[in-house]
């Protein structure tokens, strides 16, 4: 009975498949139509353009060029390679458009001439009450914006011993298993691998046009989203590591009824250099309720449409993807494909304990003529761990880019503040809606460039208005426990999302009076100098893993990774030349750099008139604190 359920769904699946290709005589009507992503951010180019070409200003879209002939265009081209081949797995990650997928490459056979058979991976997940009973565990609280880390493994969605008794069928062309999870089954075939960038995802997920796995319907964006991070994603980058020696090729399906795709010998070839070398990863922007104007205004590639930008993804890898170019034409794939392949290039002595996570994130936090970001904190390492499942928790620093006069930052408790007292009165305020007077009990700090603010886990906190901050933290970047938000909706009109009950568990009512001033505000000490440069020690709290160095120079400075992972960003200046055994890379003000540890030493060239200020991030030599 199974089989023949499997059977009759893709019967239908194909039928209405071939009515969608002849409703208008070219199948392209309905489709071309359909809005498949919600977003004022427009579509990375499948081409380079003249705008990504420019040598001065910050890029929006950096790549890293695999030589000539390494990208292929189209459906077409990748369905003549397909053909060459009596059997094929098209496996991918969430997100993935599968049924245009499907459309493509069927029209592409049809156009050829072709024969073939097509298998759908999705009819063999189990049922939707099944799997909805294995992952509700780890989802929360419906009224929770957070859920834990999924323990199982994508083949526990499946009707594994079914998905595994698929075989070739030698009479029918060629046999095409198609679909997130396909990789699954026991067919000798090379494996072609879908991708597509998480920010894309969330468009189409605004959209309504993607579901969460083994999902029949869309639910809300916010759901959606728990389900993604919690179960998809962990499920679908397990899953990806497991056969990554069974690639052949990949592919960026972003676009609507178009992907580039590359074979997967000359992608590990670019991603060995990456490891090696220096890189940027694809930074990503989206809008929120206290946003700002910096960015906007200075960003050139930014859609000015936009009502604000509130953050810049400038380095937080699990939704940053690595652009690859050949022959002008691009491919993005997630970052993990890099960690996957050289964590311990990238990461150095640390490797042992980060293994393929890594553990630092730069992100642009804009409230430039904004408002004031919410009064939070975040969560102690045991609680992580205990509630969410992460490795290492969200600590934090705010490195002030650029301000306004009036810019502050609020950072640690007044010193006679009660917490019963505190608490009350916040939750008055979410149940009433009342103006609570944040002075009172949090202290305000005026903000400066340059200023180097420590937020350890359990420090109340926030950035207030007119304040372009570069936030140096670990990578753990949800878990915000927001407990008053200054009466303010989200851009959607809704109220944000309050949450006490956490911020009470981890909140540091010790972290307040004096101790905010000696401990909380980075004292910069010189600890190096030599000719027309020196480097200022920005020590980081304890609780932090990550130390912070900035290097100021008029010309040149050598310096090593000591055998960890480097990150930068020029602060002040207009941009640096970076030399690693005689390759030359420019980066911009504002521009997020790595250097992986095994690149052991690089020089950075200032290229403006003016004295170069770098900051470097990188970690510490002991982190027992973090072993459990």
């Amino acid at each position: 009975m199974y089989i023949y359920r499997v059977q009759l769904q893709a019967f239908f699946i194909t039928l209405f498949a071939m009515i969608d290709i002849f409703k208008d005589g070219s199948g392209t009507s309905e489709r071309k139509t359909r809005k498949f992503r919600q977003s004022l951010q427009p579509l990375m180019p499948r081409q380079l353009t003249p705008e990504m070409a420019k040598t001065e200003g910050y890029s929006v879209y950096p790549y890293h060029s695999l030589g000539k002939q390494k990208i292929s265009q189209g459906y077409l081209s990748l369905a003549q390679w397909i053909l060459t081949h009596d059997e094929v797995i098209i496996d991918g990650y969430s997100g993935v458009l599968w049924d245009d997928v499907y459309f493509c490459l069927n029209t592409a056979f049809e156009n050829l001439g072709a024969k073939v058979r097509w298998i759908f991976a999705s009819n063999y997940l189990k049922p939707t009450d099944h799997i909805d009973k294995l992952v509700r565990p780890f989802l929360g609280s419906e009224d929770s914006i957070w859920g834990k880390r999924c323990t199982h493994s994508l083949a526990d969605f499946f009707e594994i011993e079914s998905l595994q008794s698929i075989r070739k069928d030698e009479t029918a062309g060629c046999t095409i298993v198609l679909g997130a999870g396909a990789a699954l089954c026991n067919l000798s075939a090379p494996v072609i691998y879908l991708d597509v960038p998480k920010n894309e995802i969330q468009y189409r997920m605004r959209a309504g046009v993607v579901a969460n796995l083994g999902a029949t319907e869309t639910e809300t964006p916010a759901s959606m989203y728990k389900r993604f991070y919690f179960v998809d994603w962990v499920l679908h980058n397990a899953h990806k590591k497991s056969i990554l020696d069974k690639i052949s090729v990949v592919g960026d399906t972003q676009w609507k009824e178009y992907l580039n795709w590359a074979f997967f010998s000359d992608i590990r070839k670019g991603v060995e250099k990456m490891g090696t070398t220096v890189f940027r990863v694809r930074p990503w922007f989206e809008p929120g309720a206290w946003g700002g104007q910096w960015m906007k205004e200075r960003i050139e590639e930014l859609n000015k449409a936009e009502v604000n930008y509130a953050w810049s993804f400038e380095l937080i890898v699990p939704e940053n993807g690595i652009v690859f170019e050949s022959d002008s034409n691009l491919l993005e794939l997630s970052f993990d494909f890099l960690m996957f392949q050289d964590a311990a290039g990238v990461l150095g002595k640390h490797a042992g304990f980060f293994g393929d996570e890594f553990p630092i994130r730069f992100d642009f936090l804009d409230t430039w003529d904004g408002g004031n970001l919410s009064i939070q904190c975040h969560p102690s390492l045991p609680y992580i761990r205990e509630h969410f499942g992460e490795n290492i928790t969200q600590d934090e620093t705010y490195y002030i880019l650029d301000c306004q006069d009036d810019a502050q930052v609020y950072l640690g408790f007044q010193e006679d503040v009660e917490p019963a007292d505190f608490k009350k009165i916040l939750e008055n305020s979410k149940e009433n809606n009342e103006v609570v007077d944040v002075d009172r009990y949090v202290q305000s700090h005026k903000a400066n460039k340059h200023n180097l603010f420590l937020v350890p886990n359990g420090t109340i906190h926030s950035a207030g208005k007119n304040n372009l901050v570069l936030e140096i933290s670990s990578t753990p970047y949800i878990f915000t426990f927001k407990m008053y938000d200054w009466l303010r909706v989200d851009l959607n009109g809704e109220p944000r999302a309050i949450n006490i009950q956490h911020g009470f568990n981890n909140l540091r009512f010790e972290y307040n009076g004096n101790y905010v001033t000696e401990n909380l505000i980075s004292k910069p000490a010189l600890i190096a100098t030599g000719d027309n440069w020196e480097i200022f020690h920005l020590p980081t709290h304890k609780d932090h893993f990550y130390d912070v160095h900035r290097v100021e120079f008029d010309s040149l400075i050598p310096l090593t990774t000591d055998d960890s992972c480097n990150v930068l960003m020029l602060v002040e200046g207009s941009s640096v030349t970076v030399e690693i055994n005689g390759e030359l890379h420019i980066y911009q003000y504002a521009e997020t750099f790595v250097i992986p540890a095994a690149t052991k030493r690089y020089t950075l060239v200032n290229n403006g008139k003016c004295r170069a200020k770098v900051v470097k991030a990188f970690i510490k030599e002991s982190i027992d604190h973090l072993k459990r």
